[in-house]
């Protein structure tokens, strides 16, 4: 098995990984990481490969210096200091243009770069090490559940990585909030650990892009994504009665408030916290796909705050199981 702890030893040889054009998978605060050298593109190729992600849906460059962001993009808006100033390392990505030294197969041709500062030890450490940017989607097959644990990644890919550095469970435990700098407005690309209401605190209005994109210019705007091996779909009454011969898996947010014989049952936050839901989305939806169920019924959330990227996961995995 690859799966090492994350010491000084092992996050070293895991740099020398990086540096030689391999793999490895690395814990940050939102899911396990597939890291290559951002700046080599033959190893940038073989996350694409590994993942069986299409080459037109782009991958995020992750630094450990929030001086590093204007080696590898133009920064000409006053708003993007006040956000790295107050947001990394966390989980805010910022869509910007991009310098040359960027290869073209991390963007997927466009001439815009997604780049963020992870906010965890281990990660910080590999890139640092690394000498480079390191390039890296979620550690998992394409279009599946996001790996939040070391565990996960060894079940979806643990034989095609080099090596997989355990840093334990992730924090936030959903990805990163995207946003982009265009013609002075600032978009919304992807929901994620960071709500909109925290970044327009700092610099004001954030746009909600409202449809899905064919040509993305940064991860998770394809309208199937973050899917379980089986089906996904809202728990709702008609969904009750149409697979009640079925064996269902409950994802509940605070409480199991059906009388109903459900197979198993998780749920996220008994407390009621959003960010303690988001940090266990991921980690449920994998131990309820292990189980002997048919298929898993989650319960809708308020779409407030983190809510807003607990259900845009949601929603992107009934999608691919919906007709």
């Amino acid at each position: 098995m690859n799966i090492f702890e994350a010491t000084k030893e092992t996050i070293d040889r895991a740099a020398n990984v990086i540096k030689s054009g391999g793999l490895v998978a690395f814990p940050t605060e939102t899911v396990y990481g597939l890291g290559a050298d951002g700046l080599n593109p033959i190893a940038v190729a073989k996350i694409f490969e590994t993942k069986k992600r299409p080459s037109f849906n782009p991958l995020i460059l992750h630094i450990a210096n929030k001086n590093e962001l204007t080696e590898f993009a133009f920064v000409d808006d006053s708003r993007i200091e006040k956000l790295i100033n107050k947001f990394w390392p966390g989980p805010l990505t910022l869509v910007l243009p991009k310098h040359d030294v960027v290869p073209d197969i991390v963007t997927s041709g466009n001439t815009t770069v997604a780049i963020r500062m992870p906010d965890h030890p281990v990660a910080l450490q590999l890139i640092e090490r690394s000498g480079c940017p390191i390039a890296a989607p979620s550690a998992n097959k394409f279009g599946h559940l996001s790996p939040t644990e070391a565990s996960h990644v060894y079940r979806s890919i643990g034989d095609k990585v080099d090596m997989i550095l355990d840093g334990g469970k992730c924090s936030v435990g959903v990805e990163s909030t995207i946003i982009q700098f265009t013609d002075g407005k600032i978009i919304l690309l992807r929901p994620g650990g960071l709500s909109r209401e925290e970044i327009e605190n700092e610099i004001g209005k954030v746009e909600v892009i409202s449809k899905f994109s064919i040509r993305p210019n940064a991860p998770g705007q394809l309208p199937f994504h973050y899917a379980p091996t089986i089906p996904l779909y809202f728990l709702t009454v008609e969904n009750l009665k149409k697979y009640s011969n079925k064996k269902i898996g409950a994802l509940f947010f605070k409480c199991a408030n059906l009388n109903y014989n459900f197979e198993s049952i998780r749920i996220l936050s008994e407390k009621g916290d959003m960010k303690e839901a988001a940090a266990n989305l991921f980690k449920y939806l994998h131990e309820l796909e292990k189980e002997n169920i048919d298929l898993i019924l989650a319960e809708p959330v308020e779409e407030e705050g983190l809510g807003v990227a607990i259900m845009d996961r949601l929603n992107k995995g009934t999608n691919r199981f919906i007709n």
